[in-house]
């Protein structure tokens, strides 16, 4: 059972990475030099998706290291 939740845990790592890299850098570096970006938007479409699934994603990875606590 442990190496079972290990490799949940650690698929659920990769995919939250991947959707962190994924999501893009509205305010990056450009901010910094006294770039735009005071405009709120919200998120739309596949943005918002990625943003959820990236929620997701570290809930469940938490949730898998907390289970794991205890086994």
């Amino acid at each position: 059972m442990p190496d079972f939740l290990t490799i949940i845990q650690l698929v659920a790592a990769v995919l939250m990475v991947v959707m962190i890299l994924m999501q893009s850098g509205g305010a990056g570096l450009g901010s910094a030099f006294g770039g735009g970006g005071d405009a709120y938007t919200t998120k739309r479409g596949a943005e918002k998706t990625i943003f959820r699934s990236t929620i997701a994603f570290a809930f469940v990875f938490v949730i898998i290291g907390v289970i794991r606590l205890f086994v």
